[in-house]
């Protein structure tokens, strides 16, 4: 019988290093670790995998929350008015995708269209979350990510890595404190 407990001591050690070195290679490799509010790669910038963003796990959990919410609508339908009526919609448009991925992170209470994105929060560009927004169109830049409704994969919201032109016509906007 002691025999056996031994062995299983050894064996759970055993496990558990194989597993101290798999977790990092595997946050490493892409793959991100899994966390109450999504997937998590480490360091301060996210990272796109198929299509979706992988929050940083430096990052406040806010802004984790606001890149799992972005991720349950990515790919859904452009609808204008999208988002507006109810949090939850069939298709988001520009400013209800915005607002819905805030909103995830309890940022905003209420959706906002693209003017009143562009008077959002505090001036100027914020260390985890830029909002972007003029009288026609919005997006935001998540840890180094744009999410938009236009220049991204599909008809719908999506995230990119490329950044576009802003050529100062949208007003920069950020949470408070992020």
């Amino acid at each position: 019988m002691r025999h056996n407990t031994s062995f299983s001591r050894i064996a759970v050690a055993a496990a558990l290093a194989v597993l101290a070195l798999l977790i990092p290679a595997t946050a490493q490799a892409g793959g991100g670790l899994s966390t109450g509010s999504g997937a998590i790669v480490p360091g301060s910038k996210a990272k796109l995998v198929g299509g979706k963003a992988i929050a940083p796990a430096d990052a406040p959990k806010q802004v984790q929350k606001v890149i799992a919410a972005a991720n349950r609508i990515r790919n859904k339908p452009y609808v204008w008015g999208g988002g507006h009526g109810s949090w939850v919609d069939n298709g988001y448009d520009c400013s209800g995708a915005v607002s819905y991925a805030l909103h995830g992170g309890r940022l905003l209470n209420t959706p906002l269209n693209s003017t009143g994105l562009a008077n959002y929060g505090a001036r100027g560009k914020g260390s985890w979350i830029s909002v972007y927004g003029n009288a026609s169109h919005a997006y935001m830049i998540v840890a180094g990510l744009r999410f938009d409704t236009s220049m991204t994969p599909g008809n719908g919201p999506g995230w990119s890595k490329t950044k576009r032109s802003t050529s100062g016509a949208f007003t920069v906007r950020h949470p408070r404190g992020l």
